[in-house]
């Protein structure tokens, strides 16, 4: 079996959709040897020449736009696939829009339906194409792939698909190299967001119950923010350059993979506090490190953490700011919490992902089998 997945999403930046797919290959490619193929174009980003090596997969990389490339796909459903990447039985997108082939299966990938609910929110092609044709491209896929159950549900309800055509491929908890053996708390820790600054990371409900905070408690760990910032994050800066929070609070921008077991363990705490998630890869980050974890009451999130992280409501931050005075004035509960964490991350593994990623690829040769 022959499988090409798009790899476009990791090339650059690995954001939560980029690392899922980078790693989501990774593990297919380390359980079945031989059968993995990563896609990638771009006008002016090269693939790393040890992509290949790192991924234990072949690299088809080409000199197209990325941009371009999409509209040809979305919109006029050409070239296919096999035109600028060769035979495979199996194209997998990392997104909800198919990629067009003559003869592989088609399997696409959906994170949430953050798109269909508020595309106002949303940019360039995702706010263009996905919210009028997804449910369609869904309907055609032969397998789609979900990070939860809980989008598994959603896509099934609302995109009209059979459950037994949706497939929950969570993601593996990460192995840090010194995390994760014990709870990690260190007395300067900060309180760390992880993630790309945008109105759906819910920002101004993290700012508000920072201040809440700073009126609280005597001594207040420093707040840091480690993602890339969006246009929507100009507000939230311009809180950040004044009373009360001047002085308090830290953007590190995007952090890469490589320096982010250096932000858990500087971390005492970690908020995910969302308006919606299609998992939530720094709560299972974190709690895999062993760092205590306060999230919000949305999308995958309690799905995720189970009872192993402080749940709050995403409108509440009075409860967030609660949540987070506990766990740094309370070590012993504060410890008990990263505990949980730690053994709540043990059932996540890629390897339980890729069997479940490869029954997805059978069924979907089948189903196209059936199709033609």
């Amino acid at each position: 079996m022959q499988i090409l997945v798009d790899y476009r999403p990791a090339l650059r930046a690995r954001t939560g959709v980029g690392e899922y797919t980078h790693e989501l290959v990774r593990g297919y490619a380390a359980a079945y040897p031989d059968e993995m193929s990563v896609f990638t174009s771009s006008w002016k980003d090269r693939a790393d020449p040890e992509l290949a090596d790192e991924l234990h997969a072949r690299v088809i990389d080409r000199r197209i736009p990325v941009r371009m490339l999409n509209l040809a796909w979305h919109r006029f459903g050409w070239p296919p696939i096999e035109m600028l990447a060769g035979a495979a039985d199996v194209v997998h997108a990392a997104h909800p829009l198919l990629i067009p082939a003559r003869r592989a299966a088609q399997v696409i990938t959906i994170h949430d339906l953050f798109f269909l609910d508020h595309p106002e929110r949303t940019r360039a092609e995702i706010r263009r194409d996905y919210p009028s044709l997804a449910a369609a491209h869904a309907r055609r896929a032969d397998a789609i792939i979900t990070s939860s159950q809980h989008v598994k549900g959603l896509v099934a309800t609302r995109f009209g698909v059979p459950e037994e055509k949706i497939y929950a491929c969570p993601p593996g908890a990460p192995e840090w190299r010194t995390l994760g053996r014990r709870p990690n708390i260190p007395l300067n820790g900060s309180i760390l967001f992880l993630g790309t600054l945008e109105t759906r990371k819910n920002i101004g409900m993290v700012l508000d119950a920072y201040t809440l905070l700073i009126e609280r408690l005597h001594s207040v760990p420093r707040l840091v923010f480690a993602g890339a910032a969006t246009a929507d994050a100009a507000e939230w800066f311009d809180r950040m350059s004044r009373p009360p929070l001047q002085g308090h609070v830290a953007h590190f921008g995007y952090v890469p993979h490589h320096r982010r077991e250096q932000l858990y363990a500087d971390a005492r705490v970690v908020v995910l506090p969302s308006l919606d998630e299609g998992f939530g890869l720094p709560a299972l980050e974190a709690m895999s490190a062993g760092v205590p974890v306060v999230v919000s009451d949305r999308g995958s999130l309690p799905e995720v953490v189970a009872d192993a992280a402080v749940i709050v409501g995403a409108d509440d931050p009075d409860a967030l700011a609660n949540a987070c005075v506990r766990i740094v004035t309370d070590p012993s509960y504060a410890a008990d919490r990263a505990r949980a964490g730690m053994a709540r991350a043990r059932a996540f593994t890629w390897r339980a992902s890729a069997e479940t990623l490869r029954r997805a690829y059978v069924d979907a040769i089948a189903r196209r089998r059936d199709r033609r």
